[in-house]
């Protein structure tokens, strides 16, 4: 059966976009909500193609947080409204005629792989399938603000998404509609409107859909917690790096070249602050140092830009499945001044090793004249590297 994931992705959910950004964008646990919906479905192996309907001005938006995807379709724009936006996404299929096609709300991002299938395998013996959940708590009817009866639990469900339909028999009872001008809620209620018997599979309760800022806040804290307890084994590396001081016109620090009227001579282009950094990632995770990886007999780094050694560190990190919290650096020499560059190390750094600026210090000192770094003969640097690793 060839399958389509329609993501319903066009609204502006007016009341969690307080900051602006449509709710479906906003970032929860550091991932925009959309791409985790849609991650969920491009991974899912009874899905054969994906299909988002987006604001018309939200082209740039989605283009940030879409992964490259041989399954995902390009986006089509929706209506002014969510049923007129599906009958828009259906509409674009109509040259594909998929078999079947699972309709889903982006603002679900939680959707489990069981859920997706439960929806799928139904569709082999039903025409329309909507996951549902038993209302568990007890409904009242309230009218002016008092409540004036008890409304009977029994036979009542909430319903969920994605909700799956034979795509000929959802498109023909969406076309009817719209031509009839009704206004429905889900697309089980269309083709229920239309006479289609709607089957009902087990739902999940953590497939909650986020309506309000507080929603997305309160899953943005959950899934912040969820990676901290996975990333628990928090590691320390410290490194250290010297070098001395020869000819040149800059000094290389952090990944930026300083004017300077010498530089740091070494094997590769001597930067002692990439240097210690490398080292104290390297302690952390446990994998040897510097030389070991990268040894200056080794003639392919020979004058070697040192953010590859850093980089390479990093990638050992994200390969272990962990991360890097923070990195912070002191260079210690008479000369050049780092203050008026700070910033742009910390920014350099960051980028080699995929972190925000935020996760990185860079300070500097003198020795006091004292010693071969007081004399300005060479300059070191010391370097701290905190690392979460998950839990074995």
């Amino acid at each position: 059966m060839r399958t389509t994931s329609l993501i319903v992705a066009a609204g502006r959910g007016t009341r969690a976009a307080a900051t602006g950004i449509p709710k479906q964008y906003q970032m929860a646990g550091g991932v925009a909500v959309l791409r985790r919906t849609l991650d969920a479905f491009l991974g899912h192996g009874a899905v054969g193609s994906v299909l988002v309907v987006i604001g018309a001005q939200d082209h740039d938006a989605y283009e940030n947080c879409a992964p490259p995807h041989k399954k995902l379709l390009p986006p089509v724009i929706g209506g002014d409204h969510r049923q007129a936006s599906v009958l828009n996404g259906i509409r674009s299929l109509a040259g594909q005629m998929p078999d079947a096609i699972l309709i889903h709300d982006a603002a679900r991002p939680f959707v489990g792989q069981a859920v997706i299938g439960r929806v799928a395998d139904a569709l082999a013996a039903n025409k329309a399938v909507v996951p549902v959940l038993p209302v568990a708590s007890t409904l009242k009817s309230v009218a002016e603000g008092r409540v004036t009866g008890t409304v009977s639990r029994d036979g009542l469900f909430a319903a969920e998404t994605p909700q799956g339909f034979d795509f000929a028999t959802i498109r023909d009872a969406h076309e009817r509609a719209a031509a009839a001008g009704m206004h429905f809620t889900d697309d089980a209620a269309v083709a229920e409107w239309a006479g289609v018997p709607v089957a009902a599979v087990a739902g999940d309760p953590a497939n909650a859909k986020l309506t309000t800022a507080e929603d997305i806040a309160a899953a943005d804290r959950r899934l912040t917690l969820e990676e901290m307890a996975r990333l628990g084994d928090v590691r320390v590396g410290v490194g250290y790096d010297v070098h001395a001081f020869g000819p040149g016109a800059e000094t290389i620090l952090g990944g930026v070249a300083i004017p300077h009227t010498r530089g740091l001579v070494g094997h590769s282009d001597a930067d002692v602050v990439l240097h210690a950094l490398t080292d104290a990632v390297l302690g952390a995770l446990g994998e040897g140092d510097i030389g070991e990886h990268f040894p200056p007999s080794d003639p392919r780094w020979k004058d070697a830009s040192s953010d590859r050694f850093l980089a390479e560190a990093a990638a050992r990190v994200k390969a272990r499945g962990g991360v890097i919290a923070h990195l912070d650096v002191t260079y210690l020499g008479e000369s050049p001044k780092v203050a008026p560059h700070r910033e742009a190390m910390r920014a350099r750094i960051a980028a080699i090793a995929g972190v925000t600026a935020d996760r990185v210090g860079v300070k500097a000192t003198t020795n006091e004249g004292l010693g071969f770094i007081g004399r300005g003969e060479g300059a070191a640097a010391y370097a701290v590297a905190t690392v979460r690793l998950p839990l074995k």
